[in-house]
Parts: C-alpha cells; sequence; structure tokens
C-alpha cells in the first residue's frame, strides 16, 4: 500500500515501527514522502521515546519543515520539543524555519536564556532576520510578516529580475508577487510571476509594474491586516515602515491563523472560557473555569434576592412561579442571538457600523421577535391555564424581556469597545445572566399591577 493510500492511524503504526527497529532508511523514504502537514501531526502524536530517534534521522532542514507546517495554536506547546533536542539542533532548526514562524516559537518559550542561546548558535544571517521580527508588538503586522519575500530594483529588465527570482526562490516564502523597491528600499510597485513570464525580457521592471500598491504599516492591527487580505482577494501583502521602506511580507497562510485566532477569541468571550486553553488534568481545567463561574455565581444571588422579594406575589398567585425559567431563558437566548451579531459586526471593521443606526436595527427586531413570542405564549398560557388575564401577562413580560435582553446584546459589547475594553467581556453566561436579572424584575413587576386577577 502506497504511503498516501493509508490512514493516519496506519502511518503513526509503521512509522513507530520503523523507529523501534532503528531501521532509518526506510523511515525516512516512508516519513518523507508524506505531506508536510501530516508530517507535523504524526511528530505531534510521537510518544518522546520515537521523537528522540526523530532528531537523530532528520536534519535540522528537514525538521524545520515539519514545524514550518505546525499550526499556529500549536507554538504555545512547542517548548517541550526544542527541551528534548541538544542546543546546536534546536538552534539549527529555528533558523532554518521562515522566520515568523520561528519568532512565533521563540516568543512562546518559557526560558529566555535558551533563547539567547539559541540565537547566539544561529548563523548570522538567521539571527538578523529573527532579531528583526521578534521586537514588534504582538499582533500587529509586524509581529506576523517574514522577511523571505523577493524584491527587484525598478531600474532592472525583466531578464536580471526573472534570474534573480530563480536564485532566491528557494528561500522566499511565496514567488507569486515580486515587489519593487528604489535606491532606498522604499517600495515602489509590484509585479505577478505571470508579468515576469509573458513579457519581453528586454522590458524595464518600471514599465510594467503596478503603482498601486496595497500596503500596511508594520504597526497596523493584525486584524485589520487580515480583513484587508480577504477584501483584496490577495496572496500576500506587503508590510512597510513609516518611510515606506519595504520591511516583510505577511502571506495568506498567516493571515488564515490571525482569522483563526480572531474566531477563537470571539467564541471563548461567547462561551465565558479559552477554547484553545489545554489542561493536563480535570483539576486545572476546573480552576480556569472557577473566577467567571463563580461571577456569575454572585450575579446569580441577585436574581434569587430579587424573586424573594416578590415572595407574597408568588404565594398569593403560586401559578406564576411556573412561568419563570420559562421567560428568563428566552430572553437570554434572544440576548445571546444579538450579542453575536453584535460582537461579528465589531469584528468585521471595514463594515460602517453606525452606532445610532445599528441599535435602533437590533431594537426593531427585538420589538418584531418580542410581539411574535409574547403573542405565541400569551395564547398558550391562556388556554393552558384557562386565565386569559395570566397569559396577558406572561405575553406582556415575554415581550418586555425580549426587548431589553436584545437591546443589552448588542448595547454592551459597543460600549466595551468604545470604553477601550474586549468586547469578549460581554460574554454569553454574562447577558444570560444580566438577562435572568432584568426578566425576573419586567415580570414580577407586571404580574404585581394584575395580581387580583390573576387569585384563583
Amino acid at each position: 500500500m502506497e504511503v498516501f493510500e493509508r490512514s493516519f492511524e496506519e502511518n503513526i503504526e509503521i512509522l513507530q515501527k520503523l523507529l523501534k527497529g532503528n531501521r532509518m532508511t526506510r523511515f525516512r523514504t516512508e516519513y518523507l514522502a508524506l505531506h508536510s502537514y501530516d508530517q507535523a501531526k504524526i511528530f505531534l502524536a510521537f510518544e518522546e521515546e520515537y521523537r528522540e530517534k526523530v532528531y537523530q534521522y532528520l536534519s535540522p532542514s528537514e525538521l524545520a519543515n515539519v514545524f514550518d507546517s505546525v499550526e499556529t495554536e500549536q507554538h504555545d506547546y512547542m517548548d517541550v520539543y526544542f527541551e528534548e533536542m541538544n542546543n546546536t539542533y534546536a538552534a539549527a532548526v529555528l533558523g532554518d524555519m521562515y522566520a515568523d514562524n520561528a519568532v512565533d516559537i521563540l516568543n512562546n518559550l518559557s526560558d529566555r536564556e535558551r533563547v539567547n542561546i539559541y540565537m547566539h548558535l544561529m548563523k548570522p544571517a538567521s539571527a538578523r532576520e529573527i532579531s528583526q521580527l521578534i521586537n514588534y508588538l504582538d499582533d500587529t503586522a509586524g509581529s506576523i510578516m517574514t522577511t523571505e519575500f523577493v524584491s527587484v530594483q525598478e531600474g532592472e529588465d525583466l531578464k536580471s529580475a526573472y534570474q534573480h527570482l530563480k536564485n532566491v526562490a528557494s528561500s522566499a516564502e511565496t514567488i507569486y508577487y515580486v515587489y519593487v523597491v528604489d535606491d532606498n528600499k522604499r517600495l515602489v510597485g509590484v509585479i505577478s510571476l505571470r508579468d515576469l513570464i509573458l513579457n519581453e525580457d528586454s522590458k524595464l521592471i518600471r514599465d510594467i509594474m503596478n503603482t498601486r500598491v496595497i500596503a500596511v504599516q508594520v504597526n497596523d492591527d493584525q486584524e485589520e491586516v487580515a480583513k484587508m487580505v480577504m477584501d483584496y482577494n490577495l496572496l500576500a501583502l506587503p508590510v512597510v515602515g513609516f518611510d515606506q521602506e519595504l520591511l516583510g511580507i505577511i502571506t495568506v497562510d498567516d493571515i488564515i491563523d490571525v482569522i483563526q485566532e480572531e474566531a477563537d477569541s470571539d467564541y471563548s468571550g461567547l462561551a465565558a472560557v479559552n477554547v484553545n486553553e489545554e489542561h493536563e488534568t480535570p483539576f486545572g481545567a476546573a480552576k480556569s473555569r472557577l473566577p467567571w463561574l463563580i461571577t456569575l455565581l454572585f450575579l446569580g444571588l441577585g436574581t434569587a434576592s430579587l424573586i424573594s422579594q416578590y415572595e407574597e406575589v408568588i404565594a398569593t398567585a403560586s401559578v406564576l412561579s411556573s412561568f419563570v425559567t420559562l421567560i428568563t431563558g428566552t430572553a437570554g437566548n434572544a440576548g445571546t442571538q444579538s450579542l453575536a451579531v453584535a460582537v461579528r459586526k465589531l469584528a468585521n471593521k471595514s463594515e460602517e457600523d453606525n452606532f445610532f443606526n445599528s441599535l435602533t436595527f437590533e431594537l426593531l427586531t427585538g420589538v418584531f421577535t418580542a410581539i411574535i413570542v409574547g403573542a405565541t405564549i400569551a395564547v398558550v398560557a391562556g388556554l393552558w391555564k384557562q386565565n386569559f388575564i395570566l397569559g396577558f401577562v406572561i405575553g406582556i413580560a415575554m415581550a418586555a424581556a425580549i426587548i431589553v435582553a436584545n437591546l443589552a446584546g448588542a448595547l454592551i459589547p459597543k460600549l466595551m469597545t468604545r470604553l477601550g475594553f474586549d468586547p469578549a467581556v460581554a460574554s454569553g453566561p454574562f447577558i444570560s445572566t444580566l438577562s435572568d436579572l432584568t426578566s425576573v424584575l419586567i415580570y414580577f413587576s407586571i404580574a404585581s399591577l394584575f395580581l387580583e386577577q390573576l387569585t384563583y
């Protein structure tokens, strides 16, 4: 059976047998025939005893190719692998990786002294390249760019530019765009690989280059950069300094990682838990979740305290207690829906999101939803309990609670953003708890007005 026809589990089993039997040549043949993504998955699945053999059987450049294919979110857990290698081998692996990936891993190593050792043991050219990137702020264009790109002078002819491209192609992260710079290394244009191939060799770069270059500043937010790549359907985006000097490029694979990271961040906020956080023990997982749960517990006590204020109302018309969870649950669901839409709009910053227009839109959405849901539950409750005054109270309370929850879900993330806070803090559980509090207050306040008609 060919290696690409096997399942992941079959490949793991065969490769582990080869490692256990010290069959280096056969292991290299089988392992290196796999796609680099599969190589990375298999490496991460190996136990330490097998990884030790891998370090012996693969060259640093071969392992660098494997690590370049490791998912970005896994970089937080790469510490253990580099601890297993000797320092010279580890430095060579990092030096042969794409600089942006190497920087990401170095920034996540817990032992900062080891970072200095690796930098000292690397080839000077690799160390300089990594040093340039490692100092950029997190979550900026500079932190995710790579310096492995192809650039040519605007005065060159296409023949020399094409020869230069062939010489550096093996070390560049992408060759589909060739960036044009002046004598001061300032970005002045871009040409595609297609342009190089289809035009005459004698033509000058400046005559065919596109001068309307879409670029970003080195300190621009990575989320804004990702949005630009999506909007313009780019494979790579140049990064410039304040003097327009070309510093690096951001490739589409890094943009995909950013989009995934931002999506995970939004989802973590909605769930009030870090979805990327991995724990070795259930106790560790519980410890990370407890702060929010305890906070929500005390907010929930506010709801319980509020209900206790209406004990006389409940005692007089006990039927009211049957609908408390229905109203709070529906209002919480409505608030969470509104929250999800609001957070998505905030993430999509290219959309001009007028604060009051957006609020009006959510208010009207809440009103339409509230009318239909309120009317439905009013009829159901009235027929069920044979008391249409009760149905009216339940319907009005439900409608009011949905409108308030809708507004809260839309308003709170926007206010947090305007105040400079992360809107993810307005998580689903927080909105649900807040909706419980307001819907209970609305429900019993309305019920108190019709208490005589509700008494059996």
